[in-house]
């Protein structure tokens, strides 16, 4: 008896591992090939296998750092200032969410800074894609329209305070100017410019408060918040006036 009860046993183990090796079978025969991507050093006696290898890190390289490189040397950083203090001037606390306003202020940018893209690629990037020059010429041709822009928007007291700290001698032209003093010159200016629109945005809304808050102390409610009773009415007023319209255009024809 336990004879007949060990092999039925056995018997019934090679089927469920033959079984399981037949499901194995179909599932490998019906697995997708997926694509594995590599990175390899080894030795190389091509010079040019090294150059491109040096360019590929050159290129992750910038690749990282393009979020600081978008917000510090384009209009992302006067519209996202903007924008958050509409926000807070209107008392609506987190609406639009703070990932819409990024996302409005990321478009503007690139509508504002489509100009100075298309120099960058037109004179710099396709003609390097195209080994028309070389990586040094493609740099300089690329942060030609970008210095471009950020001298137009640049106020010279902030230039005048970073040449003072670098302690070198006055540039005779703005081409002498070096890239390390005219970025943060222009942060400084862009914060000095987003902050005063600021300011300009929050007059009306203070005033719905104050108008509102005086109106609640005349008949007594002073324990309701005035700004529960306010929000509305900025709100009406925004709209009314086409409020994001006009903040927009402001913003855009500051640049211009």
């Amino acid at each position: 008896m336990m004879k007949k009860l060990l092999l039925f046993t056995l018997l019934i183990s090679l089927f469920s591992f033959g079984a399981v090796k037949a499901q194995q079978a179909k599932t490998q025969a019906q697995t997708i090939p997926i694509p594995k991507v590599s990175l390899d050093f080894g030795k190389s006696d091509n010079p040019e296998e090294v150059s491109t290898a040096l360019q590929l890190l050159v290129l992750l390289t910038i690749l990282s750092l393009a979020p600081s490189i978008m917000i510090m040397m384009t209009s992302y950083l006067r519209l996202i200032i903007v924008l958050s203090f509409l926000r807070q001037a209107m008392g609506t606390m987190t609406m639009p969410p703070n990932q819409l306003l990024a996302g409005i202020a990321l478009f503007l940018t690139i509508f504002i800074m489509s100009p100075t893209i298309k120099q960058v690629n037109d004179n710099a990037l396709q003609p390097y894609i195209d080994k028309e020059i070389s990586l040094d010429s493609a740099y300089t041709a690329g942060m030609r329209p970008v210095r471009a822009f950020m001298l137009k928007n640049v106020r010279n007291e902030d230039l005048e305070l970073f040449i003072t700290f670098a302690n070198i001698n006055r540039p005779s032209n703005p081409d002498d100017l070096p890239t390390h003093i005219l970025i943060p010159a222009f942060v400084i200016s862009e914060l000095r410019a987003g902050f005063v629109i600021g300011f300009f945005l929050f007059l009306p809304f203070l005033m719905i408060d104050m108008i509102v808050a005086s109106i609640l102390m005349s008949m007594g409610m002073m324990m309701l918040p005035p700004i529960l009773i306010s929000l509305p009415f900025k709100i009406l007023l925004f709209v009314l006036v086409d409020g994001w319209n006009l903040v927009i255009g402001s913003l855009m024809r500051s640049f211009s």
